[in-house]
């Protein structure tokens, strides 16, 4: 069980009160991708990962100075300890120790059956998330806005749609072939477009606490400044922008050739927890509305007496 895990691990004992701890919010949106009795395991799985980005995001994005996010992203890409991490803070350890822990935990799940590469192409999309988070998080502790097309290059990344959805492959063992993996890292353009559409409805949604947090490296903004426009009219533009990727992703649904239906499969499960987390409201900050009503629907109202 996930939640037995998280006991298990006993993390939250050894952070501070800054990051979200959104066990249950985790395993509920992973159901979009994986719902069937069958795949529970699964569900564990990605439910961990969803954990390990949840952690990292909200140590860059909301605690961490700017040297320790540094020396974080640099152990994390070394895959072991940077050379000055005895000296950083217990929590900045805790963290660390925490993730490559989990993917040790990975490794030793599937890499005894064979499926070494989904494991490596795993850890390397992670890899790539982190060093995104990194400049975004540079960025949003100076206080710098970037030109939009920059900013977007760098953040589609840090939305996690490539990390998650290999994971999810990795959790499929042989369904997943390698030419699936080959096809994520190419960034094909329904790939794209999830990653486009993630991070424009993130910032919307998240611009009212993005700035409650004095954090205004967001997409309005970069927008806002580039173009010389009013938040109103950067809005109205996001919001034509996202609906572009839901044409684009529904056409590449349909027209995708060369990968499995259960890979485009996961895809379309990748969009539609977006659409669920950020359907006029960020709900993975602030699950206590609709989420949290769609959560007491799946795992409470529908337990027999």
């Amino acid at each position: 069980m996930y939640s037995s895990w998280y006991k298990e691990v006993d993390f939250a004992s050894k952070m501070p009160p800054y990051f979200r701890d959104r066990t249950v919010e985790n395993h509920f949106f992973i159901q979009g991708v994986f719902s069937e009795p069958q795949v529970s395991r699964a569900r564990i799985i990605v439910s961990q990962y969803f954990t390990v980005l949840g952690i990292l995001d909200d140590t860059f994005d909301r605690y961490a100075s700017l040297p320790e996010v540094e020396i974080l992203a640099n152990s994390l890409e070394r895959w072991s300890p940077d050379p000055t991490m005895d000296k950083q803070p217990e929590y900045l350890k805790a963290v660390l120790n925490f993730i490559l822990d989990t993917f040790e935990d990975f490794e030793k799940e599937f890499m005894p059956e064979g499926k070494t590469y989904g494991v490596e192409v795993n850890k390397e999309e992670f890899k790539t998330y982190v060093k995104a988070s990194f400049e975004h998080g540079k960025w949003a502790q100076a206080a710098h806005l970037p030109s939009f097309e920059k900013y977007m290059e760098v953040v589609e990344v840090e939305i996690t749609a490539c990390a998650v959805m290999a994971c999810c492959f990795m959790c499929m063992g042989n369904m997943a072939t390698k030419e699936a993996y080959q096809w994520l890292k190419s960034r094909p353009r329904l790939v794209k477009s999830l990653c486009v559409r993630g991070r424009l409805l993130n910032d919307i949604h998240g611009l009212e606490d993005d700035m409650s947090r004095g954090q205004i490296t967001n997409a309005v903004n970069c927008y806002v400044k580039q173009y010389e426009v009013t938040k109103e009219d950067a809005l109205r533009e996001l919001h034509k922008m996202v609906a572009d990727t839901d044409i684009i992703i529904n056409e590449e649904l349909l027209m995708t050739t060369g990968v499995s239906r259960l890979v485009l499969k996961t895809a379309m499960g990748f969009a539609q927890m977006i659409t669920i987390s950020y359907n006029g409201y960020e709900g993975y900050t602030r699950p206590k509305g609709i989420i949290k009503e769609y959560m007491t629907s799946m795992f409470v109202d529908q337990i027999p007496l």
